[in-house]
């Protein structure tokens, strides 16, 4: 059994380029915490194995998300969650003024970022 507390300082940055701090993680999968800045646009990325449901806790922000069937910008803000399947291109941005967190499950356990391939997303990434 794992128990975890919110560290205060980031412990990495995402591929994309969100500031992340290691939650738990185990054999089907880990959480992490994500920060977004205020008015940041992060990269347009692409997993190629891993799927991730996300949970928004405070801020607001959108995220576009494409696959083959479908694209949307889908609004985040507090009690939203979202899910990104594998192969779906995604892209997502603080639009508020205060910090944009939500709790992000990767399934399988993140192997490294190696996993995320960037690619053009709809708006121009500001990191």
């Amino acid at each position: 059994m794992k128990e975890a507390r919110l560290p205060k300082e980031p412990d990495a940055r995402s591929p994309a380029g969100a500031d992340i701090r290691y939650l738990v993680d185990g054999e089907a999968g880990n959480m992490i915490h994500s920060t977004v800045p205020p008015m940041q646009i992060n990269r347009a990325t692409i997993h190629s194995t891993v799927s991730e449901f996300w949970y928004v806790l405070e801020g607001e922000g959108e995220i576009w998300r494409k696959d083959q069937a479908e694209e949307r910008v889908t609004r985040l803000v507090s009690g939203v969650s979202i899910d990104i399947p594998v192969g779906t291109a995604f892209q997502y941005r603080n639009i508020g003024d205060h910090p944009l967190t939500f709790i992000c499950i990767a399934m399988p356990p993140w192997p490294g970022d190696h996993e995320a391939s960037q690619l053009n997303g709809i708006w121009e990434p500001s990191v």
